[in-house]
């Protein structure tokens, strides 16, 4: 079958429940642009931390206590747990009706929201190692301060493990009725929520201080403050459930349903999965720890690093994800094909030119977010650095996602199994070997590469898989990953240029006047681009 014929009908998969049938590309720009306003005011929440509490201990150990809870609940479901609940609802309205399907949604609700409380309880329970383990690198004058705080810290944030539970539910169900906007945007009013925080703290507690000196009040507010913006986040995703009609409040009978256990079964086999990836970055929080501020470092050049998988590789495997999902269980191995084709060619075309942007607007971008008490020429070229090597890194990162999605839904548990342990082993060992490196740049440009050596073995890995899967289709739509690195070629004079008239000094917002007209002219050529060359591809065939 013609490649870009299997595309098209992919494209037009049939809705399960009573919306409208959408494009993926429609889809994937829906939930890329909510997305990309949900990871904007996840950089600025990051951004304000580190200007409020500054380069410090403090800094470091609000941030790495915080990202604990997030960071459980993507070890025990995750990232995953969309893959496996959209699927699972999916096939309940289609097979069992509307009825069925809301039950089922409730009955999923009880199991998860069970395992959710169990897992924050242990999470409570290990909060004394961890806490201990996250202040390895604070000096020994205030390091049984900072152990007190960040143990504080974990028991105010342990419940916002169920919280993301109850979030990631309501997202899922939004999602199987193809509603993506609230599902993807809803996690922006924790970030505002958290930056209220932070101004209460600046407003209330004046300059900032380091762990050592930090009050209770202190504490208890970033605690608290924390897990109600968390609370903000999943109160909108219930309300976006109700809104298409499933509801997550919990109910009986999820024991002895066969669709739960069959659920609770897959969820049971990729829990290995979704530790590997947490378990790597809670150990590079402990590498960065070490460094006074590089836990502000390493978590603004990651959440500039996840904005591009979030708006490329997860938006776009979002909205394929219920196609493909139809395409396994009617057994059409053709049109599963097609779907992980243009998965991989919108994620690529989103990554790349981010990647570009990235690469050589490091220095800028450093300079425009180190604010307030950043202001500081060793923090700034550690960002300029992290930010390039990971604007690499996270093109690599889409295209393991797509991937290993990819094979989720084609209920592949073992190949992810196998890319996530190899990541795992590469980034705990190349961590470990960054605390010979000395403290400061060195150590903090070595945890990225780290970070970029991980994705490359991971990506190889499930793009291996499933090229074997889809066999004897082609793995990729070569001519449009050509054309689409050809439209970033497009960009790079551009690019350059506004990177030579940039001041380099410090002047941030004279530098995003002067990079902003030629970021946006880049783009425009990559579109103009990529656009006339597949006009001319779709006129030859």
């Amino acid at each position: 079958m013609d490649t870009a014929r299997a595309e098209r009908r992919s494209a037009g998969d049939s809705d399960a429940g009573n919306s409208p049938p959408r494009s993926v590309a429609a889809s994937s720009a829906t939930v890329a642009a909510w997305t990309l306003v949900s990871r904007v005011t996840g950089l600025a929440r990051v951004v304000v931390i580190g200007a409020v509490l500054g380069p410090t201990f403090l800094a470091n150990t609000f941030l790495a206590t915080n990202t604990v809870p997030n960071l459980t609940f993507a070890a025990v479901a995750g990232p995953v747990l969309g893959l496996v609940l959209v699927p699972s609802v999916v096939d309940a309205l289609l097979r069992r009706g509307d009825a069925a399907g809301r039950l089922h949604v409730r009955r999923m609700s009880a199991l998860l929201i069970v395992a959710a409380t169990g897992v924050a309880a242990l999470l409570m329970l290990a909060a004394p190692a961890l806490a201990w383990v996250l202040t390895l690198g604070v000096p020994s004058g205030q390091r049984e301060r900072a152990w007190l705080v960040a143990l504080v810290l974990l028991l105010l944030m342990g419940p916002q493990v169920v919280l993301y539970t109850v979030a990631a539910l309501g997202a899922a169900a939004q999602q199987a009725r193809h509603r993506y906007a609230l599902a993807a945007a809803a996690s922006a009013t924790e970030n505002v929520g958290l930056m209220l925080t932070m101004a209460v703290v600046a407003v209330a507690f004046g300059p900032s201080v380091d762990v050592g000196q930090v009050s209770s009040g202190l504490v208890l507010v970033l605690g608290l403050g924390a897990t109600l913006s968390v609370a903000l986040h999943a109160a909108l995703q219930v309300v976006g459930a109700a809104r298409v009609g499933l509801s997550v409040l919990p109910t009986r009978g999820w024991r002895a349903d066969p669709g739960i256990r069959e659920l609770a079964r897959r969820l049971r086999g990729s829990v290995v999965v979704t530790l590997l990836p947490a378990a790597a970055y809670f150990a590079l929080l402990a590498v960065v720890a070490t460094v006074p501020g590089g836990v502000v470092v390493l978590t603004m050049a990651h959440t500039v690093y996840t904005v591009s998988t979030a708006v490329g590789a997860r938006a776009v495997t979002t909205a394929v994800l219920p196609g493909m999902s139809a395409a396994v269980s009617t057994g059409d191995r053709s049109r599963y094909a097609g779907s992980w084709r243009q998965a991989l060619a919108y994620a690529v075309t989103a990554a790349l030119p981010i990647g570009c942007l990235l690469v050589l607007f490091a220095g800028p971008v450093a300079n425009t977010l180190a604010v307030g008490e950043l202001r500081d020429d060793a923090l700034i070229d550690s960002l300029t650095v992290c930010i390039a090597v990971l604007g690499v890194s996270q093109l690599v990162a889409g295209v393991h996602e797509v991937g290993r999605e990819a094979r989720f839904v084609d209920l592949d548990v073992r190949g992810p199994q196998l890319a996530g342990c190899a990541a795992l082993a590469v980034t705990v060992g190349g961590g470990v070997a960054t605390l010979a490196l000395p403290a400061g740049l060195p150590r903090l440009a070595a945890v990225c590469i780290v970070v970029l050596l991980s994705d490359l073995v991971a990506a190889g890995i499930v793009v291996r898989l499933v090229h074997r899967a889809i066999r004897p289709e082609p793995i990729a739509d070569r001519q449009r990953l050509g054309a689409t690195a050809l439209a970033a070629a497009s960009m790079l004079p551009l690019l350059i240029a506004g990177r030579l008239l940039a001041t380099g000094e410090d002047h941030p917002l004279r530098d995003v006047v002067v990079l902003a007209p030629f970021a946006l002219l880049a783009v425009a050529a990559f579109a103009a681009t990529l656009t006339s060359l597949t006009a001319r591809r779709s006129a030859a065939t």
